[in-house]
């Protein structure tokens, strides 16, 4: 019979736990790392495996004490629970690696759930808002223009106190002819100071023109409120009435010939022209007749004219002569029936 040979012993050293720091890093905790004999054969294989767990640059290649910073130079040299610090090439970084703490991962902050927001369509007045709310909110339509939309105003605090600043800060975004010179409220009402503005009513700016009497509150940007609100007082609609009916008068009138009812100009209003009475001389109520005698006059004495003072007259005026013919005075005459003779002068 053969004899068997000596079995090799097996090495029974128990396996070593130890914590392993990395070099400089004050927020590094530690790993555990356990090792025995049986896979860590020497201390190259250990370097080998804590550079697979501990993230060095460059790998592990030394092992020093945490306290004060002694090399590890073998496998005995390590005591089971100790503790140790893994670096690269550089040298020990002085650090107090034992009383790091891990930190306790902070709390979430649970989200609050958003809630829609929720609008309330009631207006109710507060006193709370009078008060604090001092600007005013007003809407301008432009004179004259029906169909231009109503532009939003809003006036601050610090430029009611002055009327012509509310009219520029108007101006700058409503532009009538000749800027804003005046604000009339729709049924024609000039103001004239900022207390009577009212918030989120509806006014008209003009320049230096006069307001153009137009149903604004009719426009479909204004609120049905207003607009039954100027309902009842409509001028627009009484002076319309007024101007209808001067023009159908005319047309209910049956004296009218057919022919002028053809002509273009057939409703046109006729002018009645005025006749002026004619002023006689000499009457009372003459204008080139002195109703009062001057005061130098009064007191002169009329002179009569003397009938034999000869006044020279014109031929034209003079009054006419009866004149005899020559026959006439030879047959009545004396002296030619006794044969006188007659000289050839009045031959």
């Amino acid at each position: 019979m053969g004899t068997r040979g000596p079995y090799a012993l097996v090495d029974t050293t128990p396996a070593k736990t130890i914590l392993v720091y990395r070099n400089g890093d004050q927020f590094y905790v530690g790993r555990k790392f356990v090792f025995s004999r049986r896979r860590v054969a020497n201390f190259e294989a250990l370097l080998e495996q804590l550079t697979e767990q501990v993230e060095v640059p460059f790998g592990v290649r030394r092992l020093y004490t945490p306290t004060r910073g002694h090399p590890v130079l073998g496998l005995d040299a390590l005591q089971t629970g100790g503790k140790y610090v893994a670096a690269g090439r550089e040298r020990f970084k002085k650090l107090d690696y034992i009383h790091i703490v891990p930190r306790k991962p902070s709390k979430m902050r649970k989200l609050k759930e958003i809630k829609p927001v929720v609008h309330c369509d009631i207006k109710v007045p507060s006193r709370w808002q009078i008060q604090s709310r001092t600007s005013r909110y007003i809407n301008v339509f432009t004179n004259g223009r029906l169909f231009i939309p109503p532009i939003k105003v809003i006036i601050p605090k610090f430029s009611l106190s002055d009327w012509n600043s509310v009219l520029a800060m108007i101006g700058e975004k409503v532009f009538p002819l000749g800027g804003v010179r005046k604000l009339f409220t729709m049924d024609g009402h000039l103001l004239d100071d900022s207390k009577n503005l009212q918030d989120n009513y509806f006014y008209v700016a003009a320049g230096l023109e006069t307001f153009k009497s137009i149903p604004y509150w009719k426009s479909s940007w204004v609120p049905s409120e207003v607009q039954q609100r100027f309902g009842g007082n409509d001028k627009y609609t009484q002076t319309k009435k007024r101007v209808e009916s001067k023009v159908k008068e005319p047309l209910q009138n049956d004296s009218v010939p057919p022919r002028s009812q053809d002509s273009v100009y057939y409703a046109k209003e006729k002018k009645q022209m005025d006749t002026e009475l004619l002023v006689q001389s000499g009457a009372e109520g003459d204008v080139y007749k002195a109703q009062t005698p001057a005061k130098e006059a009064q007191e002169a004495l009329e002179v009569k004219e003397d009938p034999e003072v000869k006044v020279e007259v014109p031929v034209d005026q003079a009054p006419a002569e009866i004149v005899k013919e020559i026959d006439e005075i030879g047959d009545s005459s004396p002296g030619l029936k006794s044969g006188m003779h007659i000289p050839a002068s009045f031959m």
